[in-house]
């Protein structure tokens, strides 16, 4: 095993028991849950706006969509 991965771990648990100021494993996690969550949901907004213009269109093609 690499030392410096060991001394990573041991920095990583130091920070999570709240001996070392940093960003704790919970609050990484979160951060990219949230980000993730972000990345779909932006995705689901930009299908409906296509989909609705979409469908704008149909009703009525003189609009400039």
């Amino acid at each position: 095993m690499n030392p410096d991965t060991l001394r990573g771990w041991v920095k990583q648990a130091d920070i999570d028991a709240g001996k070392r100021p940093g960003m704790t494993s919970d609050d990484a996690k979160r951060i990219r849950d949230l980000e993730q969550e972000y990345r779909e949901l932006k995705r689901a907004n930009e299908i409906l706006l296509a989909a609705s213009s979409f469908f704008a269109r149909e009703l009525d093609p003189r609009l400039p969509w």
